[in-house]
């Protein structure tokens, strides 16, 4: 392990490796198949990436998630380690030029989706390679019982056949004992080494807290908890809603959604990672490849979809090892509300054919065509087109994108089209009088000689990066001119890229995976059971009913959730001396009260109610109380 050790040191500059990742490492480096369920934050990549950098050749690697395998190709790449990656619309001659760079080019990663092994010709291509390791991400997606299951996932076993001496090493973040045990039979793992890390983190503690008024329940957990934190909520205009009502309260807020262009996520992630704003409100696009270790609180508006999603989310927050805190805020209406939107939006099989038509008539595809066509796509549009409900219409291309049907990959792109309508002179006499768009409009100008005379698509992260200044100002400039009837202007908003896998079929399509679709299903109904059940239960400490759901059972109470806290209740006495002692130094108004002393509401306004029974305290004008 001294190399592997020293890989650590020099490419990742960590002295020691996390539990249990040396054992891992060790395995792999012995050539056996392994197993490994690391929660998250757990490190999965440091499990294939150090072995891959010991061991001669390349490592394969089987990711879903076309944007996590993006991210972990250009950190590799910082580090100055070879890696490519067979993601996107790519034509056959494209990948088969990007293998002979596998080949050829001493590259020591290869990223591929699970759908790429469905070609045959690919197959062949990896045979030739020197491949050391076979890794295989996310790997609960190959079983039926996981919560994102792809059929593709299935066909990885047959590399079993053409790589019989290669390690396998499946890793996932989170699976059930029924899903495990089918990850090991599916991917045809043999003698394999398991290691479990448990689910337990002893530092965190997770809180379901009922609240009708959810910003001022925020406010007082961020004062009292200054530190980094993030807040999850369910939509894109929710976390701008929410982001500024929070600077409003004077707290430094940021956002986070899938519809941000790029240059916009990283600006607001940077934001964050730095300790510039104490909180970034996103929704569950916000999260994947983060590593922030000082995150005190993570607070949830609204209720996840399955504790899977939840447990992930909640666990980005804690991983210096200090105290933290998972936050539920709830109320009875929002149960109902999660319980009629789940309903509302499961995908049946006549939803799922009506879209599919539906997408394929939207960008004119004959039936039997389509095959590797791609296309820029707005859901919005889309369904606005035909009238259909968003989420849903999302949940089944989602769906689809899983079976392999299609790809859809979030490019938030910004395509933009421009013309001058007034005379060059009258132009530069505009540049002269308004110097503040001088190294904008001087730039493209420059760079587009024909904008005069017709209709140009423009770059803009090129303009950006030549006028040194933001993609979001050179819009800004760009819909004033507009306005001024200076240019003509096509700005047209990207938030996906869609790839069509197979040629259209209609029915066959939908028919061949309707059986998928039925378990999907089922499957998501339980999960959802679980959460509620998990939000419910109110006489179970809240870190064994998460941890037994993974198929942990622990015998002692965590003493700290929001459960534990209830059962241990405060005696009134030590709540009405503090309050006391509060108001001897001024009047206070029970939120004052609630957010200063850090009791439960119920618990201060009982404590209030005590003392105003007993003529010690009263009310001002300014609906504060005071002691007589």
């Amino acid at each position: 392990m001294t190399q592997a050790l020293q890989v650590l040191q020099k490419y990742w500059k960590h002295n020691s490796f996390r539990e249990p990742q040396e054992a891992i490492i060790q395995s792999v480096l012995e050539g056996n198949d392994t197993f490994a369920l690391l929660p998250t934050g757990g490190g999965k990549s440091v499990c294939y990436q150090v072995p891959g950098m010991v061991l001669n050749g390349i490592t394969l690697v089987i990711s879903p998630l076309i944007a996590l395998i993006k991210d972990q190709i250009e950190n590799l790449q910082k580090k100055d380690i070879k890696a490519i990656g067979l993601v996107g619309a790519l034509s056959i001659d494209e990948i088969s030029d990007l293998l002979d760079n596998c080949l050829y080019g001493n590259y020591k990663f290869l990223y591929l989706s699970p759908e790429r092994l469905q070609q045959d010709w690919i197959i062949e291509r990896l045979k030739q390679l020197p491949i050391n390791l076979i890794a295989i991400d996310e790997a609960h997606c190959v079983s039926q019982w996981g919560h994102d299951f792809r059929p593709a996932y299935l066909k990885i076993k047959l590399l079993k056949e053409f790589f019989p001496t290669i390690p396998f090493l499946a890793l996932t973040g989170s699976a059930t004992t029924l899903v495990q045990q089918d990850i090991i039979e599916h991917l045809g793992l043999e003698n394999v080494a398991v290691f479990k890390k448990s689910f337990e983190r002893e530092n965190l503690s997770y809180h379901i807290i009922e609240t009708e008024d959810k910003l001022t329940k925020i406010s007082q957990i961020l004062t009292k908890n200054p530190q980094s934190s993030i807040v999850y909520v369910r939509n894109r205009k929710a976390t701008v809603d929410t982001c500024n009502q929070l600077n409003a309260l004077g707290f430094k807020a940021t956002f986070y959604h899938g519809g941000m262009s790029f240059q916009e996520k990283e600006k607001h992630r940077l934001l964050w990672m730095e300790n510039k704003v104490q909180v970034i409100v996103a929704t569950n696009a916000f999260g994947m490849g983060i590593d922030k270790p000082d995150v005190k609180t993570v607070i949830h508006l609204q209720i996840p979809e399955n504790l899977e999603n939840y447990y992930q989310e909640i666990g980005r927050a804690g991983r210096n090892g200090e105290k933290a805190f998972g936050i539920l805020l709830t109320t009875q209406y929002d149960i109902e509300l999660a319980k009629r939107l789940f309903e509302e939006n499961i995908v049946t099989k006549n939803f799922l054919k009506d879209v599919y038509k539906k997408i394929n008539n939207y960008f004119q595809i004959a039936y039997g065509e389509g095959y590797l066509q791609q296309f820029n796509f707005t859901i919005q549009k889309f369904c606005s087109s035909y009238n259909l409900p968003v989420l849903k219409s999302l949940n089944a291309l989602q769906f689809l994108d899983r079976q392999g049907i299609l790809t859809m990959e979030n490019v938030s792109s910004e395509k933009v089209k421009v013309q001058f309508i007034i005379p060059s002179k009258e132009v530069i006499r505009y540049i002269s009088l308004n110097t503040n768009v001088e190294p904008i409009l001087t730039v493209i100008l420059r760079t587009y000689s024909g904008i005069f005379d017709q209709e140009m698509p423009i770059n803009l992260e090129l303009i950006a990066k030549k006028s040194k200044t933001s993609i979001e100002q050179i819009v800004k400039v760009l819909q004033e001119l507009h306005e001024k009837e200076i240019i003509d202007l096509q700005l047209l908003l990207n938030d996906s890229k869609i790839v069509f896998n197979e040629v259209r079929e209609d029915d066959l399509t939908i028919n061949r995976i309707s059986k998928y679709l039925e378990n999907q299903n089922k499957t998501k109904q339980d999960r959802f059971t679980e959460m509620i059940s998990f939000i419910e239960n109110q006489s179970t400490c809240k870190n064994k009913l998460l941890l037994r759901y993974f198929g942990e059972e622990i015998t002692d109470d965590c003493g700290k959730c929001s459960t534990c806290l209830k059962k241990k209740k405060t005696d009134v006495k030590d709540v009405v001396s503090e309050i006391l002692a509060s108001l001897k130094k001024s009047p206070l108004n029970s939120r004052e009260l609630e957010s200063s002393l850090g009791f439960t509401s119920e618990e201060i306004i009982f404590a209030i109610q005590t003392l105003l029974e007993k003529n010690i305290i009263s009310l001002n004008a300014n609906h504060q109380y005071y002691i007589k």
